[in-house]
């Protein structure tokens, strides 16, 4: 594990297309 207090192997959820960032969903209503 060689560098790893450094350098953080988690990465950033990237964005989703129709969404807003990652995780948010836009506000949605059923009709």
């Amino acid at each position: 594990k060689a560098g790893f207090v450094t350098r953080d192997a988690r990465q950033v959820e990237r964005k989703k297309v129709g969404l807003r960032k990652a995780r948010r969903r836009p506000q949605f209503s059923k009709r």
